[in-house]
């Protein structure tokens, strides 16, 4: 079975609001999906859905090869969820946490005491075993919580903003220990407010705003859909003398952004007027401090699709 999860036509209305709008979309074994959205966007409302926490309006749903609507007991046990909101008990031992929520999977006896071990080596927090998380700081916290998660071993992981709000050591725990699962054969849906977090493990994108799929693939092909251009800093002084409509008579150029000591130019990359660029800066005495040059990032990509940043 390739396909873990498969989603045709799916729809969910909050009264008059369509919070999903008729989205399709596959992952298959292996994969870590990013899944992201502005606020509003309908993410979170379709990972709930997946997550057999939100019946679905329309479409079908296929996930470990069951059919959503008439087998949600084998889904449940096939799956994992590690939601943003820390589910583990504070008074009681990290091993006993763990040992609670694999145990709600009927799994009993050496293996629920190997599995457990497992879970906590996975996220670095075996030494602390016997400890209480109500002493763990947030980033530990959050390591147990995944902990949690998984013990079962699922073949498929739902991960809600599994690291919002943490150090950057925990938050390198929880990348590395995504990565192993993945070796280890388990599919991650993966939704996320830190763009970085995306590049460094996911290999497949899906970008959600007004309850739609705008984009999806790879991070090179969402990349490419921006990645004709290239964007030209200026920082200078006397930028009062400079206005954007003489930029825009050089053909190429798509945006201006002139700010108190900087102003970026956005330029198709196939026209080569780079020259034309830095006459135009400079022909009314303005002199260059420093210039810079980037091109598309994810950053770019989303911003550019949704209008908005990715936290905001």
């Amino acid at each position: 079975m390739n396909n873990i999860v498969t989603v045709k036509n799916l729809e969910k209305n909050y009264h008059t609001k369509k919070a999903v709008d008729g989205i399709n979309f596959v992952v298959n074994k292996g994969e870590i999906l990013g899944f992201l959205g502005p606020n509003g966007a309908g993410k979170s409302t379709t990972i709930n859905i997946l997550a057999t926490i939100l019946s679905a309006d329309k479409g079908e749903i296929s996930i470990l090869g069951y059919d959503l609507k008439k087998d949600i007991n084998p889904i449940k046990q096939g799956i994992g969820i590690v939601p943003q909101d820390l589910a583990i008990y504070e008074e009681i031992s990290a091993e006993k946490n763990v040992r609670f929520f694999a145990s709600l999977y009927n799994i009993k006896g050496k293996q629920l005491e190997s599995q457990v071990k497992e879970a906590l080596e996975l996220v670095a927090l075996y030494d602390k075993k016997d400890d209480k998380p109500k002493t763990f700081s947030g980033g530990m916290k959050r390591r147990l919580n995944i902990a949690c998660g998984i013990a079962h071993q699922p073949q498929f992981i739902i991960m809600d903003e599994p690291t919002v709000g943490i150090d950057p050591q925990s938050r390198n725990h929880i990348l590395e220990s995504i990565k192993t699962l993945k070796k280890r054969g388990a599919t991650v849906i993966y939704s996320t407010h830190y763009m970085e977090e995306v590049e460094a493990i996911c290999d497949q994108i899906i970008i959600m705003n007004d309850g739609k799929i705008i984009a999806e693939g790879t991070k090179e092909e969402l990349k490419k859909k921006v990645n004709d251009e290239i964007t030209y800093s200026f920082s200078m002084k006397n930028l009062n003398k400079l206005s954007d409509k003489q930029f825009y008579e050089i053909d190429g150029v798509t945006k201006v952004k002139i700010s108190e000591n900087t102003i970026e130019i956005t330029n198709e990359k196939l026209k080569d007027n780079l020259n034309e660029i830095i006459s135009k800066v400079t022909a009314k005495g303005c002199k260059i401090e420093n210039m810079s040059s980037k091109e598309a990032s994810l950053e770019t990509v989303f911003l550019e699709l949704t209008g908005r940043n990715l936290r905001d």
